[in-house]
This record gives C-alpha cells, sequence and structure tokens, in this order.
C-alpha cells in the first residue's frame, strides 16, 4: 500500500468485509502503518511487509506475504492504498497470477494491472474488478479498447456496452461504479438502482471492496488452482450456492442500500462518511 497517506482505505475495507459478515479481515501493509490500521479497525489484524531503504514493499517479503494469503485465506482485497511504485506493482502480478483466491482488484490494483506487460494474459485469479469510470478507461486502453473515454462512460447506454466488452476483453467480473452501477461476467449484466451522489465521497469504494469480498469469501465456492490430469474435479459445495456475479450484484446493491439508509435517517443528500457506509451493511443486508 501507499507509504504515507492510504492506510484508512485498507481499514475500511476490513471494516466493510467485517460488517457484512465475514469472520476475519486480515490486512497486509507496511510496518509502520500497521498500528495506524488496527487503531482505526481494531477488530481486524494485520501482517507487517517489510519495505526496501526508498520506502517500497519489500519483493521476498510481498512474495511471503502473498503465499501465506493464497494458503490461508479464500478471497483477496487487492488496491486501496496500494500505490503504484514497482513494489505495488509486484503484488499484483503475484495475486493476479495466483489460483488458489478469489480476486477483489479495486482502485490501485487496477491501474498497476495496466502497467504490467502482457496484462491481460497475466490475469489467473478468479477476478472481480471495481473500477470507476478513470481506472476503466486507463486499463481499457492498455486492453485495446481505445473508443472507450470517460465521456462515454457517463452515458447510460454506453457504459453498458463498454463494461460489456472488457468483461469479455479481461475474463473477469467487470464492476462499473457510478450512477447506475453496472456489474457484468460478459454474458450477463445487472444494472444497480439503490444508492445516490451520496456515495459520491471518499473511501465509499474501498467499503465496497471489502463488502464485495466478503460475499465472495462467504457464498462462491472456493477457488482452486487446475487439478493436473488424472485427477477428478473438486466436488461442488451446497453451502456456497452463489457465483463471482452474483456476489458482486448483491454486494453492489447491499452498499447503496445502506446509503439509502443513511439518507432516510439523517434526511440528508449529503455528509455520508465512508465508515458509516460499513456500519449500516448489517442493516442493509437484513433489508
Amino acid at each position: 500500500m501507499h507509504p504515507h497517506r492510504m492506510a484508512g482505505a485498507v481499514a475500511l475495507a476490513a471494516r466493510a468485509a467485517l460488517r457484512t459478515g465475514c469472520g476475519l479481515a486480515r490486512c497486509v501493509a507496511p510496518a509502520e502503518l500497521c498500528d495506524v490500521i488496527l487503531a482505526a479497525c481494531p477488530s481486524a489484524t494485520c501482517r507487517p511487509i517489510l519495505q526496501q531503504a526508498d520506502g517500497d514493499l519489500d519483493r521476498n517479503d510481498t512474495a511471503a506475504a502473498m503465499e501465506q494469503a493464497s494458503d490461508d485465506e479464500s478471497t483477496i482485497v487487492l488496491g486501496p492504498g496500494l500505490g503504484t511504485s514497482e513494489g505495488a506493482q509486484h503484488a499484483t502480478l503475484l495475486a493476479v497470477q495466483q489460483g488458489e483466491c478469489h480476486l477483489v482488484l479495486d482502485a490501485d490494483g487496477i491501474n498497476c494491472l495496466g502497467l504490467l506487460t502482457d496484462a491481460q494474459e497475466s490475469l489467473i485469479a478468479p477476478t472481480i474488478l471495481t473500477p470507476h469510470p478513470g481506472e476503466f478507461a486507463r486499463l481499457a486502453r492498455v486492453l485495446g479498447l481505445h473508443d472507450v473515454t470517460v465521456q462515454r462512460l457517463a452515458d447510460d447506454e454506453s457504459r453498458l456496452e463498454l463494461a460489456v466488452q472488457l468483461a469479455q476483453r479481461i475474463g473477469a467480473i467487470v464492476v462499473l461504479k457510478g450512477q447506475g452501477t453496472i456489474v457484468t461476467d460478459g454474458h450477463r449484466a445487472y444494472r444497480n438502482a439503490t444508492g445516490s451522489s451520496a456515495l459520491a465521497t471518499a473511501g465509499t469504494g474501498d467499503v465496497l471492496a471489502g463488502t464485495i469480498a466478503a460475499l465472495v469469501a462467504q457464498f462462491v465456492p472456493a477457488a482452486h488452482a487446475p487439478r493436473p490430469w488424472p485427477m477428478p474435479p473438486l466436488p461442488a459445495d451446497a453451502s456456497r450456492p452463489w457465483t463471482l456475479f452474483e456476489a458482486a450484484c448483491f454486494g453492489v446493491h447491499a452498499h447503496g442500500v445502506a446509503a439509502d439508509l443513511w439518507c432516510a435517517q439523517n434526511r440528508a443528500a449529503a455528509g455520508l462518511l465512508a465508515h458509516e457506509v460499513a456500519d449500516l451493511l448489517p442493516a442493509a443486508m437484513r433489508a
């Protein structure tokens, strides 16, 4: 993550995951920021990463942390507070090239993916991308979708078409954030009707990433690396009936409902803070 300014993004994602019912949220961050993150979200745990002399993430310790996550966790959120340094790009490459965990790629995780050579071929993990229009446009151009502009992403008809194109090109679930958030796997599409402009405030995207990740962890069958022939496929898990697409749709919907509840309770259309969205997620899930 960014070594100076973005510790709150990690804490917000963890808080949202816990409020959505996730049993454990483990944050991974530079050692000097772990106390800050845990002060903001004391119910989470933190795995410190060593830093180089220039403040960037230590590559060997980043690889060890990613290996530990692949062994111990079911879902990884990468991007909130990450930055786009060489160490951040290395962390992104490790995350997208593992196949043992579902991946929610947000914010600078998406920006780092666009900086990787052969970004499209790098993506192995079963992934949900959660870009805002600017992040979407940058990644789309890297992948050869040159007709994508932020202006087109503001148009209702174009938003759906472009989100479907990106999902098909990269082979991931795309959550294009904004008014009427679009969720698509390249074949199916959902346009969300909950939420309002009250969500246009810093940190709510981090809350959405944590919300979706928690739903994936609870309700989507565990990801597994491909099993070599002649090993049979693993049996279906009836206790986890959702697909990644369905988890993303429900997460977006619940995130918007939480904002709507705040607006109704406070009789206000603005002033919502990101942590308040997270704290209203249990009520939103009930609603």
